[in-house]
């Protein structure tokens, strides 16, 4: 049944094989002419083709093919014969994307032709086996070749029949290592080169630095700001309210009362900001007890009816900690502010396979959360992408909303906590 299933994948590439041939000839039209749109179309159109034997080739074989980078030129026309071949092979990904439609899916639609070719013509063998004998001689056919058999008669349609029998027997029993092989092939024709990983690599370092720059200097305008209109100012009329009590204090004890009153009321006030303050900084629950108790206190305040669920034999690195921290409560925040969810669940848990600490927070609000439209999940993105972290959101139209946080980590410290 294995053998069969990979028979009838390989079929499947074949047709692709051909399909990308035709390509070739749709994007060769789109350079030559001059119709608005055609070429990015086509260009378009030649990606997910190739992003299909991509998935075939890891789903199929687990043959992990490189992901690709997006072009580095916009997808737009450009004028001019010239002009448009220089931007169909500018990218060098597109360029090996054309390369395997052009050239490479040929060789690659006859690695895995010949199972299925071997079955095909096996099966002629048996059709010869049965009817050879009748087209050779009453149909006027003058005689039929299979491979080395003439095939004029009874018998020799037996042996074309067998020998059938065998090569179809050989193409399934072919299938499975052809399939791989293409699979291999694939990798080796889509996959970018070291250098552009590397390139990649240091272009996503370069942004998320540039993204944490950023961020941080946000963050101190923000703690500047609101010293300057909190804390700052209660002190400031304290002090103002005290240098007014002094002046009383001679002839008006009453008033001074009153106004001591008032200074300590400011003080109180100063004091709340400062210490709500610091808790926007860094909550001290987090320094003292760990993500998972930190979480759990989030739950608590969350006005939302919160389940946590925590997995964590160790604590995580204090920059992880401090930014999946706040990527959770983001994310609290969006569920009961924007969701009008009233139920939520929360998993953490460390995965010591993928070296990944890995969050899961769940509502039942409606649904519809998308970064691309400049919500607050975007933050959490370019948060988690400073420490090479990825966000998953599955958020479809009337809910259930999953949102999904995964960041490289090793476990650092004993488990401090009590989960």
């Amino acid at each position: 049944m294995k053998r069969i299933r990979a028979l009838r994948r390989a079929h499947h590439l074949w047709w692709l094989s051909v399909l990308a041939m035709h390509w070739t000839t749709m994007v060769g039209l789109a350079v030559w002419t001059p119709v608005p749109g055609l070429l990015p179309w086509a260009a378009r159109g030649m990606r997910r083709l190739v992003d299909r034997e991509r998935a075939l080739a890891e789903r199929w074989s687990g043959v992990t093919v490189g992901a690709a980078p997006a072009p580095r030129t916009g997808e737009r026309e450009r004028h001019g014969v010239v002009a448009r071949y220089r931007w169909l092979i500018e990218d060098p990904q597109r360029l090996r994307e054309w390369r395997w439609v052009a050239l490479y899916s040929f060789v690659a639609g006859l690695v895995v032709a010949v199972p299925v070719g071997l079955v095909g013509y096996g099966l002629w063998g048996v059709f010869l086996a049965c009817f050879g004998w009748y087209l050779s001689t009453d149909a006027g056919w003058d005689g039929l070749w299979y491979t080395a058999i003439h095939v004029t008669d009874v018998p020799t349609g037996l042996m074309a029949g067998l020998l059938g029998l065998v090569l179809a027997q050989a193409g399934v029993w072919l299938a499975p290592s052809m399939v791989d092989r293409h699979a291999r092939f694939v990798r080796t024709a889509l996959a970018p080169s070291e250098q552009e990983v590397m390139a990649a690599r240091i272009a996503h370092l370069a942004a998320t630095r540039s993204d944490a720059v950023d961020t941080s200097a946000a963050e101190l305008r923000r703690i500047e700001r609101d010293l300057h209109d909190g804390a700052q100012a209660r002190l400031v009329a304290m002090g103002m309210t005290l240098d007014a009590a002094e002046h009383r204090l001679d002839k008006d004890p009453e008033a001074v009362r009153a106004l001591l009153a008032e200074a300590r009321a400011s003080s109180s006030a100063a004091l709340q900001e400062l210490r709500d303050l610091v808790r926007g900084i860094h909550p001290p629950v987090l320094a003292d007890r760990g993500l998972a108790d930190a979480v759990r206190s989030l739950a608590l305040l969350s006005p939302l009816d919160a389940e946590v669920t925590v997995d964590l034999p160790a604590r995580p690195e204090p920059p992880v900690e401090s930014a999946v921290y706040f990527a959770i409560a983001e994310t609290v925040t969006n569920a009961a502010k924007h969701a009008e969810a009233e139920r939520l669940w929360i998993d953490l848990a460390h995965d010591p396979e993928r070296g990944a600490l890995r969050v899961s927070v769940t509502d039942d609000g409606h649904g519809g959360a998308d970064p691309a439209r400049g919500s607050g999940l975007a933050g959490i993105e370019r948060r988690l992408a400073t420490f090479d972290g990825v966000l998953a959101v599955h958020s479809p139209a009337g809910g259930p909303t999953q949102i999904s946080m995964e960041v490289p980590c090793v476990l650092s410290s004993p488990k401090t906590t009590s989960c």
